[in-house]
């Protein structure tokens, strides 16, 4: 378990989480207004759905929840992700994410990670949206400058 270490530390076979928490209108609200997302069904007073790519905050819950520590000595580069949605997410819904290190690899002196998350409906255990993120922990520098 990645509890007490940070982010750079973490390793395969670390779980973070679950953490439950409910999807508030606000969130939903500012983080479409922040990436552009205006239709009403993102924006609206009533019946808001969550943007799938809204799940990079639920890997925030995830690292600050497993990894009080921080980030660690070196910045993370969020380099490529996948989503797979199951169902739509509303505003109000109970939600529990958890997530798992399924990789951890060094390619041409970058160190990678790969955590895959689960978020879940909590009343009744549906998976909505399946999230598999790789991200670059540290690398070489050369000359001064990062490779």
């Amino acid at each position: 378990m990645a509890t007490g270490l940070t982010v750079v530390d973490l390793d395969v076979g670390d779980v973070l989480g679950p953490v439950e928490y409910v999807l508030s209108p606000f969130v939903v609200r500012e983080y479409c207004h922040a990436v552009e997302l205006h239709h009403d069904l993102f924006q609206g007073i009533a019946d808001q759905v969550m943007p799938p790519t809204l799940i990079h905050l639920d890997k925030l819950r995830l690292y600050r929840h497993a990894c009080p520590g921080g980030t660690g000595p070196t910045a993370r580069i969020h380099y490529e992700y996948d989503a797979e949605i199951f169902g739509e997410v509303r505003v109000g819904d109970r939600l529990s994410v958890i997530g798992r290190i399924r990789e951890r690899y060094t390619k041409k002196g970058r160190e990678y990670v790969v955590l895959e998350m689960e978020l879940t409906r909590v009343a009744t255990g549906e998976l909505l949206i399946r999230y598999t993120d790789r991200v670059i922990l540290a690398y070489r520098e050369q000359g001064g400058q990062a490779a």
